[in-house]
């Protein structure tokens, strides 16, 4: 179900002419599922994620015989963290402004030596194999590093949160997938109208199942919003498209009447394109230097700090 990285497997390696400290990056899911550069690790039951990840990236230092740079969304503490690894396996965490100097060359560079279709292909692979806890994490991480590194409206990000979207809604979890498709269509309305109507089709597909009356209402009104966006621009062409506006409009009026007063309140939703970009990304605690849990020493330890 997983796949673990090893020396052997040339694919999970930096090109050889990637630029010296090259980063990598290593995710920790809510529910401790680690993934370094678009692979899901083997934890075996007793590993720690950050000890996991340390091994991994160290092997990385020592195949390159230099020092790497990674980057951690620890999802557990809800923190990211920047380190460096050397080939000795020592490791130490480092601040923001000693990070690698930003910038489109090395994004390039970066996404050069592990690109981020190669890693849609895996999760794909692993939907098809109906591995669907797997292709979500995988899905996760790589949509937590672009928006990361590149922005939320970055279409690099907004794909990989439509991907997410879907395999939320294939495990059945119908608020998430609401929630991250709405994101994609409310940033579609931002940057692109001409493209914003399959993703409010998408976001209106799963918001169907919701049964929750408060996010029915909540994120039925933005829906409505969206397709009275689309139908004033002249966008709303699609017989089906039609068809799903005038659902949600149809249900949101059922629902209010069949509520009391006082329950069928609601804040107004926002136009689209105003708000928050991507409400349900949750903040990360701003970087550290010395985080003990990814500080190690010379040497093969693998024991954990405490």
């Amino acid at each position: 179900m997983t796949s673990s990285l090893t020396p052997r497997d040339q694919g999970n390696l930096p090109a050889i002419s990637a630029p010296p400290l090259i980063r990598l990056d290593a995710y920790v899911a809510e529910d401790g599922s680690t993934v370094v550069n678009g692979h899901l690790l083997e934890m075996g039951g007793i590993r720690r994620p950050n000890e996991a990840i340390l091994d991994a990236v160290a092997m990385f230092a020592r195949t390159l015989g230099a020092p790497v740079a990674a980057t951690v969304i620890d999802r557990t503490v809800m923190q990211v963290a920047r380190l460096r690894v050397y080939p000795d396996g020592s490791s130490r965490t480092i601040g923001d402004e000693e990070d690698l100097p930003p910038g489109l060359e090395r994004t390039a560079a970066e996404e050069a030596a592990f690109p981020p279709l190669a890693r849609v292909e895996r999760i794909i692979q692993h939907a098809q194999r109906e591995e669907l806890h797997a292709a979500f994490v995988l899905a996760s991480a790589l949509r937590e590093h672009l928006t990361l590194r590149r922005g939320a409206e970055d279409e690099l990000a907004l794909e990989a949160r439509a991907i997410e979207a879907y395999l939320a809604f294939l495990r059945g979890d119908y608020l998430l997938s609401t929630m991250l498709a709405l994101t994609v269509a409310r940033i579609r309305c931002r940057t692109d109208l001409s493209r914003a109507a399959p993703e409010v089709a998408r976001a209106t597909a799963a918001w169907q199942r919701l049964w929750d009356e408060s996010q029915i209402a909540t994120r039925g009104q933005e829906l409505l919003h969206m397709w009275e966006h689309l139908s004033a621009a002249g966008l709303l062409l699609e017989p089906s498209h039609q068809a799903m506006a005038q659902a949600v409009r149809i249900r949101l009026e059922r629902g209010a009447a069949s509520l009391p007063t006082a329950v069928t309140a609601t804040e107004p939703a926002l136009p689209p394109g105003e708000g928050p970009v991507a409400p349900e990304d949750k903040p990360l605690k701003p970087t550290r230097r010395g985080l003990r849990r990814f500080t190690r020493r010379p040497g093969p330890s693998t024991e954990s700090s405490p």
